[in-house]
């Protein structure tokens, strides 16, 4: 009598997270791959924030009046927390314009019917979107350096507190990014997202402390912008880089600008994130 034995293959699955992990990264890889291959994607994410700069440093830096100064340099100091905010917030519309391009060739269908993590997809897009607003930063603290900004110049800092600063502008700009992936998920082309992606930034950009004091502004809309979540980013930056404009507003984010730049940026990224991911799953080309 011959014994005949069967093998049986059993086959574990892999871990969630570390899949989840490994194909963001890919797609991160791969969105980053396709940057370097378009150069002008960057040159052209560089130039609008430094136009900003010099435009509002020079045509508007001896006119605003900070801490009851007209100085050009205190202005130039108050001012490039906000440019900094308003860079990282701007990415949003590249992002959305990004998703909804893929979503228009195809390319998120055939990305869905591989065997991947739900979710690595959008991931990957605003993690590599995240390195580009890091170059952007960096090469806008430059500029910045030239035209006459400094970090301390209204008090101590050291370079652990400007690095949370820096640290805080980008969680902001990775946050307001799964905004901009929600709405390329939810239009039908480029050209749309980049619109849908811009008309919603200004009012959340200006209706804020990045370029003027609230302090001068009428009672309801000082409300708003002390409570809006760019506003308490932007002050936390200018608290932790020494700079001037330090709140005197009673409104939490206000006295808690740090504190509640965290809270802000997790809620938002826990929230579109959800809603994004679950948009994805039934979006169609």
């Amino acid at each position: 009598m011959s014994a005949v034995s069967n093998t049986v293959q059993v086959t574990t699955p892999s871990n969630p997270v570390y899949q989840s992990v490994r194909d963001s990264l890919v797609i991160a890889q791969r969105n980053l791959i396709r940057m370097s291959r378009i150069p002008e994607m960057v040159i052209f994410g560089l130039i609008q924030p430094i136009m900003f700069v010099v435009l509002f440093t020079y045509v508007f830096g001896g006119s605003m009046k900070i801490g009851g100064s007209t100085s050009a340099t205190d202005y130039t100091n108050f001012l490039m927390a906000g440019i900094f905010a308003q860079t990282v917030t701007f990415a949003t519309a590249g992002a959305g314009a990004g998703i909804a391009d893929d979503m228009h060739k195809g390319l998120i269908d055939r990305f869905r019917s591989l065997p991947m993590a739900r979710g690595a997809v959008l991931t990957g897009r605003t993690l590599a979107d995240l390195v580009q607003t890091a170059l952007t930063l960096l090469v806008l603290a430059l500029v910045a350096l030239m035209v006459g900004w400094r970090v301390g110049s209204n008090g101590d800092t050291n370079a652990f507190r400007v690095a949370g600063a820096f640290g805080l502008l980008l969680l902001l700009g990775y946050a307001f990014t799964w905004i901009g992936a929600l709405i390329g998920l939810s239009v039908r082309t480029p050209e749309a997202a980049t619109s849908g992606g811009l008309i919603w930034l200004f009012p959340v950009t200006f209706i804020s402390n990045a370029f003027v004091d609230t302090s001068n502004m009428t009672p309801w809309l000082r409300h708003v912008a002390d409570w809006n979540p760019f506003s308490a980013t932007v002050q936390a930056c200018r608290v932790l880089f020494a700079n001037p404009g330090v709140s005197t507003s009673d409104a939490w984010p206000m006295q808690h600008p740090v504190w509640a730049s965290v809270i802000y940026s997790v809620l938002i990224v826990v929230l579109f994130r959800t809603l994004a991911v679950r948009k994805y799953r039934s979006a169609t080309a």
